[in-house]
């Protein structure tokens, strides 16, 4: 994790000084937004070394962090284009492409990564990448996990009643606010640079978001508790131009396709030892972990998820909701 990712690849031959590698060389730019040092750029290292395992030479693996060709949503217009070839990217595709199919991004309805993995296999799930790929030019190969959101607090919440009154920092997301809006909570709109201002002064009481987001912004000296609340599951998706994709050899398709299955998994494994570890050290520098009983949450916010996904296409909230929404 401390090495360089560059200086890895530059290591194992994946990179080239040239703009463009030889002829005969495959050349696959690896986009995310976030900065190297994380499970993303751990995949795309892992990536990068199983297709020079398994086939030395052909493959230069060019990554693009922190967003240098873009923000998710022109990243994805790229793929489309055929202008960059693949991209670890959060949840803009399903919002863009098949927002009527975008259980994964409603709070509360999933709190587990079999659920979330179960709905993307279910007729729902499919279909979602079925549009993505006809509207937006995209190839899915699969999830790769992220810390679950929690909550943060300046005070102790065990239960939905401590939410009254309570001022809870959100990204202007409509379906995040309608969600926790019903479950109680006083939904205050701060741009993410200010949350640690915006909690040293009490315009906000808490917020929410996964754990390197307290760890990294030192949420400590202005928080107490950490809620773990786990009410999204929010995965990150290796998706690839279509374009390009069609383009290649079966045999090059078939060890890319090992490579990305591979690297999914390794950046699932990374993120777990360092949700680890964010706890650890949040706990170490004397904040309190509550670990609630989330149904009562999930059942005040019931009412809400109900609405929202009663407006999404037939049949997903049977498929997100299963046995739950027949009781």
């Amino acid at each position: 994790m401390r090495k360089s990712l560059l200086g890895s690849l530059a290591a194992l031959g994946m990179l080239s000084a040239a703009p463009f590698a030889a002829a005969s060389t495959i050349e696959i730019q690896v986009n995310n937004t976030m900065s190297e040092g994380g499970s993303e750029s751990a995949a795309v290292e892992r990536f990068a070394e199983y297709l020079e395992e398994q086939a030395p030479g052909r493959f230069n693996v060019r990554p693009f962090l922190a967003g240098s060709l873009g923000g998710e949503n022109s990243v994805l217009e790229l793929l489309n284009l055929g202008q960059t070839q693949i991209s670890i990217t959060g949840g803009n595709w399903r919002q863009q492409y098949a927002p009527e199919y975008d259980a994964i991004t409603v709070p509360f309805v999933f709190s587990t990564w079999d659920e979330v993995d179960a709905y993307m296999e279910s007729p729902s799930g499919q279909k979602l990448v079925e549009i993505a790929e006809e509207k937006g030019g995209i190839k899915y190969f699969g999830t790769q996990h992220r810390g679950p959101r929690q909550m943060t607090a300046n005070k102790a919440i065990h239960s939905p009643d401590d939410l009254s009154g309570f001022r809870l920092r959100l990204p202007s997301l409509p379906v995040w606010l309608e969600v926790w809006e019903e479950i109680g909570a006083q939904v205050v709109n701060v741009p993410a640079p200010e949350i640690y201002l915006a909690m040293q002064t009490g315009q906000v009481d808490g917020h929410e978001n996964s754990l390197s987001s307290p760890y990294t912004r030192r949420l400590w000296e202005v928080q107490d508790h950490i809620i773990m609340t786990s009410h999204v599951m929010f995965p990150w998706n290796w998706v690839a131009s279509k374009q390009w994709w069609e383009g290649l050899d079966a045999e090059d398709q078939d060890v890319i396709a090992e490579a990305i299955h591979v690297a999914r998994q390794h950046g699932t494994e990374v993120e777990r030892e360092l949700d680890e570890y964010y706890l650890e050290q949040l706990q170490a520098n004397g904040m309190t972990i509550i670990e609630p009983d989330v149904e009562p949450f999930r059942q005040a916010a019931l009412p809400a998820i109900e609405r929202i996904l009663s407006e999404m296409a037939e049949g997903v909230m049977d498929d997100a909701l299963g046995e739950a929404n027949d009781d």
